[in-house]
């Protein structure tokens, strides 16, 4: 038994309405989209473009933000090594439940450590796509949306990503996007994989 498996007597309940129907009523596939990245790379703003992209056109999508998942789900969580392996597990989980609902889920999570992407991608089997916003750390400093990196440089964020921890980039990323240039250009080519990955029948 892991250390994450203390349930004991539980066994898994197979629904009647199946991924299959779901899916056939959605008119496509669920799948995750795991978008990775330093912090202001446009993860979060490039994956909901695309959700209001495939939402158009009638697709069935849900995001997840890193920012808004710490306010509840991962609230007992905190920066550090071993609670951001524990951040992305629960997340992988989670998404999975969402796929197995026939939904499109996009991810927005620096989640900087390979092995930690990796897991997810076991968990996931063929529905995980990484998704690398590859950007980098100056132009993310530039952007510092959220103030984060200054505050990180002045020695006021322990475990920031990029300053004093690291970020592992994907050794085999499904689709790499330059976001160094403006995120609008972005949207149209992850649209065109999603679509293509989760198209019934593919």
């Amino acid at each position: 038994m892991s250390e994450h498996e203390k349930s004991s007597n539980v066994v898994w309940h197979n629904a009647t309405v199946t991924r299959e129907r779901r899916e056939t009523q959605n008119g496509h596939r669920g799948g995750l989209f795991w978008f990775t990245g330093l912090s202001g790379a446009g993860k979060s703003t490039l994956a909901h473009s695309v959700e209001e992209a495939l939402y158009q056109k009638g697709f069935r999508t849900f995001v997840l933000d890193g920012d808004n998942v710490r306010h509840g789900l991962c609230a007992d969580l905190s920066f550090s090594d071993e609670d951001r392996k524990e951040n992305i597990r629960r997340i992988g989980h989670m998404s999975m439940l969402y796929v197995e609902a026939g939904i499109i889920v996009l991810t927005a999570f620096i989640s900087p450590f390979r092995a930690d992407r990796d897991n997810v991608r076991k968990i996931g089997g063929s529905d995980f796509h990484e998704i690398y916003c590859r950007c980098s750390l100056e132009t993310c400093e530039d952007r510092d949306v959220k103030g984060l990196y200054k505050r990180a440089r002045a020695g006021e964020i322990p475990d920031f990503t990029g300053i004093s921890s690291p970020y592992e980039e994907p050794e085999y990323a499904d689709l790499t996007i330059d976001t160094e240039s403006r995120l609008e250009n972005c949207t149209s080519e992850v649209f065109e994989y999603i679509s293509a990955s989760t198209k019934n029948g593919g």
